[in-house]
């Protein structure tokens, strides 16, 4: 049976080290701090990432991006630039940003099992040439996150491994996947958004108002 409480906490680098383990050698010598041509064809193949931030009191956030491939910019070997698509305006990542620059970066390719990983420091922006450079199917991007890369390496593909991920006859039927227009529905409680009106205004949005 699981438990309902947690009570044998790790406190300590030190405890971690003896229950872990040290890294090998060739897992600390991956790590780079630019961007080579490995990674910049890595980036320009990948339509998807998860940025992690934190806010001032380092209350963390994750958020998906994703386009079509290539929509993040490289600008140099320690910089690169993401573009802020059309959303819902809750702005978490960029908030976050204003106020605590420190990013994480989980880069995406379908089908390969490693992810690259990228550490940084973020800035919002807008300059012109760049923001002219990110339109997509006539839409140009307000802002842009800036990211100047401090830390990157290839993260081994076990997770997506074990997961089976990209083995779509192990994905769970259409029928047993949760639904996005109950869930949204269920944690509004707004008077007459409804499991419909939720699902209805999301294939609307998805279909017309991606850019």
């Amino acid at each position: 049976m699981l438990p309902t409480t947690l009570s044998h906490p790790v406190t300590s680098p030190d405890v971690l080290a003896e229950i872990i383990g040290a890294p090998d050698l060739p897992a600390v010598k991956k790590q780079i701090n630019f961007l080579d041509d490995h990674c910049r064809r890595f980036i320009a193949l990948s339509p998807l990432l998860f940025i992690a931030s934190a806010n001032g009191d380092g209350l963390c956030d994750v958020s998906p991006k994703g386009d079509a491939p290539g929509f993040v910019r490289v600008l140099s070997e320690r910089l690169l630039a993401i573009p802020e698509r059309a959303g819902n305006r809750r702005t978490d990542t960029m908030r976050n940003v204003l106020a605590n620059p420190h990013l994480g970066l989980l880069f995406v390719i379908p089908g390969m099992r490693e992810t690259l990983r990228i550490n940084g420091r973020a800035g919002i922006y807008r300059d012109p040439d760049l923001l002219e450079a990110m339109t997509y199917q006539g839409k140009q991007t307000r802002v842009a996150i800036g990211v100047e890369v401090q830390e990157v390496f290839l993260h081994c593909g076990r997770a997506l491994v074990r997961s089976h991920v990209w083995q779509q006859e192990t994905w769970p039927p259409a029928d047993e996947r949760p639904s996005a227009g109950e869930i949204f529905a269920d944690h509004m409680q707004l008077p007459d958004i409804t499991c419909e009106v939720v699902e209805e205004h999301l294939e609307e949005s998805y279909a017309k108002r991606l850019y």
